[in-house]
């Protein structure tokens, strides 16, 4: 059975950083695609950011793009999220994801495995 546990959300002023983590159990996900999304109440799951297996392919959303940085260590089954320069409209619960048919989309629908989500709010 596959677990995915985020760490690392919180309270941090604008323009300021975190850094999540998201620790797989279970089995193995070196050759699954990672991927982040974020949710606020009322609205449905954002696309983030997505590594490939290997780790050498990232996409990431308009709204982060320059700001965050989507990395991983296979050898620690792990997925990270380097948050800098964070605005209020960061604000949400980030979610890790892993893709076991290696797609790496942005459709939050196509990932198979999901952890339980981790606060970052960001105040003005």
């Amino acid at each position: 059975q596959v677990q995915l546990v985020e760490s690392g959300g919180g309270l941090v002023q604008a323009g300021g950083s975190l850094r999540l983590s998201c620790a797989a159990s279970g089995r193995s996900l070196n050759y699954y695609p990672r991927a982040w999304f974020r949710q606020v109440p009322g609205k449905e799951r954002q696309f983030v950011a997505v590594i490939s297996g290997s780790g050498d392919i990232t996409n990431y959303a308009d709204t982060v793009k320059g700001r965050f940085i989507i990395s991983r260590d296979n050898a620690k089954n792990t997925v990270y999220l380097q948050m800098n320069s964070l605005k209020p409209e960061d604000t949400a619960v980030y979610y890790c994801a892993a893709d076991r048919w290696g797609r790496a989309e942005s459709s939050a629908a196509t990932y198979n495995y999901w952890g339980q989500g981790t606060q970052v709010t960001v105040s003005s």
